[in-house]
């Protein structure tokens, strides 16, 4: 039985661990999604296939139609399916549909974050609210009501990228940095005058 107060694994190792196809998806995905490690990927993984396990009960008969509203309740919850899904449609459903609603990926898609990876920082080092309350946990799973309510915890100053062509601000970019250049070259000269007189 082991200890009661010991944690349990909340996911299963994939069955072909060397399978090359495999590694290079769950590494796109991983890449994709900003995840520190394959056990995240595999959380998600097992949560979907427990999911389609369920579903497969209930288009069995084997269910009742109270597991059926809760795991849909749930799904609608998070922005995954709506109140009228029929459960065929469930099977249909992937990892990335889990991962796509965690929180480091929705602060990257809301732009409050330049990178995947910046997201993830912003969110452990508790740059981002959720409700107007901390979360530092970028596998928190945001539920749809919640996802206008995520903004910053605390000031931060980050400066997102230009545009790279088709807009006025990207035709002014080039403009505005030669202008900064020959500043500090100014700068420099001043600084060698003085230094030499």
């Amino acid at each position: 039985m082991g200890a009661p107060k010991r944690n349990r694994m909340k996911y299963d190792k994939p069955k072909d661990i060397w399978n090359l196809a495999r590694i290079n998806s769950d590494n796109a995905l991983m890449k994709k999604f900003g995840l520190k490690n394959m056990k995240e990927l595999w959380k998600a993984q097992y949560e979907i296939s427990r999911l389609r396990g369920n579903v497969r009960n209930l288009l069995a008969g084997n269910g009742s139609e109270a597991v059926e509203k809760s795991i849909i309740g749930r799904l609608s919850r998070l922005g995954i399916a709506t109140e009228g899904t029929q459960l065929e449609k469930l099977l249909d459903l992937n990892e990335q549909a889990l991962l796509s609603r965690r929180l480091q990926t929705v602060v990257f898609k809301k732009g409050l974050a330049r990178s995947i990876k910046q997201a993830r920082q912003l969110i452990v080092h508790g740059f981002i609210s959720v409700n107007g309350r901390k979360v530092d946990r970028p596998g928190y799973m945001v539920p749809a009501a919640e996802e206008q309510s995520i903004g910053y915890f605390k000031h931060i100053e980050i400066t997102m990228p230009l545009p790279k062509t088709g807009t006025a601000e990207s035709a002014e970019a080039p403009e505005a940095q030669q202008h900064a250049k020959e500043e500090q070259a100014a700068a420099e000269v001043k600084a060698e005058d003085s230094g030499a007189s």
